[in-house]
């Protein structure tokens, strides 16, 4: 196929999947989102592999810029920008912006702490630059992570309600800059969040046998993008596609590897 015929065929598959907008109307019809059964890839770490034949990309908004995100929408495929919400990262450019009496324990991951949630007058500002850094290297939507701080240990006395208002925060941050968000993890609030929240990212709910908690969300036209770790495909590929999941295999490095139901 030549540039000009692979051209017409990115911006062919560009006008079908902003189709699949959220079915409620309103504003929501600006934003892309997700349909149930969208195929995706999930990369955040190494250089983006191009070669995965999927309409959806969900990559590090840190790591991966503007340039990347137009080759990405010329090959015809939507860009989810991966940001952690919900965690310290000593490693990311902002991290200097955080004062320390938000800094919880460390979460089990290299370099990063848990947040206190609590605070939205101090992670309102910081995260909402991050949600704006998605928004002006073009992504069409968030993923931010480790929205489930208070079913953890993060040192803080987090409630249910904290978390609540948190989420809804950084929907609001992704809503205003038009930009969808998806819901990670956080299953045991589910019902109150599905419609403030795009589309869910969830890890291993086969592996914990939890996955008819994100049903709410395929009920109403809106994706679970699905991954498992530890488990063969033979062990949740049935049940993730009676469900309408968008599910596949990962290794936990979250690199180009992937096995899609």
């Amino acid at each position: 196929m030549n540039s000009r015929l692979r051209a017409v065929a990115a911006a062919l598959t560009l006008l079908l999947l902003a189709a699949c907008t959220a079915p409620d109307g309103g504003e929501s019809e600006r934003r892309w989102s997700p349909r149930p059964g969208t195929a995706w890839q999930w990369q955040l770490d190494g250089p983006i592999d191009h070669g995965v034949d999927v309409p959806v990309y969900d990559i590090d908004g840190f790591e991966n810029d503007a340039a990347t995100v137009r080759r990405l929408h010329r090959e015809g495929r939507r860009v989810i920008c991966y940001i952690n919400a919900g965690a310290w990262e000593d490693f990311r450019p902002d991290s200097a912006g955080f004062p320390r009496s938000v800094l919880g324990k460390p979460n089990g991951w290299a370099g990063e702490r848990w947040l206190d949630i609590r605070r939205l007058d101090v992670l309102r500002p910081l995260m909402a630059a991050r949600v704006e850094l998605c928004r002006e290297r073009g992504f069409d939507a968030v993923e931010p992570d480790l929205l489930d701080g208070y079913v953890n240990d993060t040192g803080f006395a987090l409630t249910a309600a904290h978390q609540l208002a948190y989420n809804r925060m950084i929907a609001r941050l992704a809503h205003e800059r038009g930009l969808s968000v998806g819901l990670k993890n956080d299953l045991g609030q589910v019902p109150e969040l599905v419609d403030d929240f795009d589309f869910a990212v969830n890890e291993e709910c086969a592996q914990y046998g939890d996955c008819a908690s994100l049903t709410p969300f395929v009920q109403a036209g809106k994706a679970v993008l699905h991954v498992e770790y530890a488990l063969a495909l033979e062990r949740f590929c049935g049940r993730a596609g009676q469900l309408g999941f968008s599910s596949m295999r990962k290794k936990l490095d979250l690199g180009a590897w992937r096995r899609p139901c």
